[in-house]
């Protein structure tokens, strides 16, 4: 992989998606220069601004392009001229369901100097990954009304679930708890199987099945309520968290609080199949007040940066950068909150190729 050039597309995006797309790159600069690897980044204007301009969110032909690439990189959407729904759905939910990201990527792990709500915890308490299904259950748009705008309205919305769909996401997680290698060496899965009788079924029995293959790995149950608990009381019984798309949803937002908030979180839409592309993108939403103020945490960008180069055949560069922002928010930031970081999102983007 090495003497090939790493082929990215960055959607830098909305509000304070460029500025800390920009310090992504800017620590990718400095990564490849020591690690000695090329690559290629062609920046695309998607997003709310073209959007208004335009009409149009992915222009004609803007899929193809992105199967030409190795990776996408985004920055952030959402415009607060765009209705709420418009952008996620048509940019984020499409990608995902097109390009078959079927695997979203959560690590949660608290890096040093950076507070958790937790009373007592640290780092070595908070480390864990979360693999979420990608690609079905609520989210497929599958329902309707009956009577819209009447007092007897009724809405469906209709939960889709495959035996692929379970199967190749559960054998992923399995795949990945095996490598992460960690003493616990143990997937959970995360369901309602007590009450989500039909899909949640499915979802249970596959895992027993796929577990068979995997000796060497402990399995565990929780349904999610109490999954939600175990998070907040016990964050360091977990290594590896499998579950449905809708569940994965929630409780990877619960375990982005636990790590510190959105300024540090970042995920992948991962398509680990030959020639499947896949996404990577802080979890922080465009947060449109700080716009161009130099005040937005650029760490959970550079963190999807590290996860960019990780699944994309530069482990050696990821794992670089997951050491200088350990060592950034370990002995430099003040917090990781927008404003208060004692550095400004350019600084800090600086500090981390210091560090490397």
């Amino acid at each position: 992989m090495a003497s090939k050039t790493l082929k990215i597309a960055a959607i830098p995006g909305d509000g304070t998606g460029p500025e800390v797309t920009a310090e992504a790159m800017k620590v990718l600069a400095a990564v490849a220069k020591l690690e000695g690897f090329t690559y290629d980044v062609e920046t695309l204007d998607w997003g709310g601004d073209r959007y208004i301009k335009t009409g149009e969110i992915i222009p004609e032909g803007g899929l193809d392009l992105l199967r030409t690439k190795d990776a996408i990189f985004l920055g952030a959407i959402g415009h607060p001229d765009v209705a709420p729904g418009i952008l996620e759905k048509g940019l984020l939910l499409d990608l995902r369901f097109k390009l078959d990201q079927y695997i979203n990527l959560r690590p949660v792990k608290l890096l040093p100097g950076v507070e958790t709500p937790l009373a007592g915890r640290g780092p070595k308490d908070i480390d864990f990954v979360v693999v979420r299904e990608n690609t079905e259950d609520l989210y497929c748009g599958v329902g309707g009304y009956l009577k819209k705008g009447t007092p007897d309205e009724v809405a469906v919305q209709q939960a889709v679930y495959t035996r692929k769909g379970c199967e190749r996401c559960i054998r992923w997680a399995f795949d990945y708890t095996r490598k992460r290698n960690s003493p616990k060496k143990t997937l959970t899965l995360v369901a309602k199987t007590n009450v989500l009788t039909f899909g949640h079924d499915l979802w249970w029995r596959t895992f027993q099945e796929v577990a068979k293959d995997y000796p060497d790995v402990k399995t565990d149950y929780n349904h999610v309520d109490a999954c939600c608990m175990w998070m907040v009381k016990n964050p360091d019984a977990y290594d590896v968290i499998v579950t449905t798309n809708m569940f994965g949803d929630i409780i990877t937002d619960l375990g982005g609080i636990l790590q510190g908030g959105m300024g540090v979180a970042a995920g992948a839409n991962l398509n680990p199949d030959k020639g499947g592309v896949s996404m990577f993108e802080p979890m922080g939403g465009s947060a449109p007040k700080y716009t161009g103020q130099n005040v937005i945490n650029p760490i959970a960008a550079i963190n999807a940066m590290a996860m960019l180069l990780e699944h994309s055949g530069q482990p050696a560069a990821g794992k670089r950068i997951d050491k200088a922002v350990a060592h950034v928010t370990g002995t430099k930031m003040k917090s990781q909150a927008a404003g208060k970081m004692g550095y400004g999102t350019r600084e800090v983007g600086d500090l981390v190729v210091a560090a490397l």
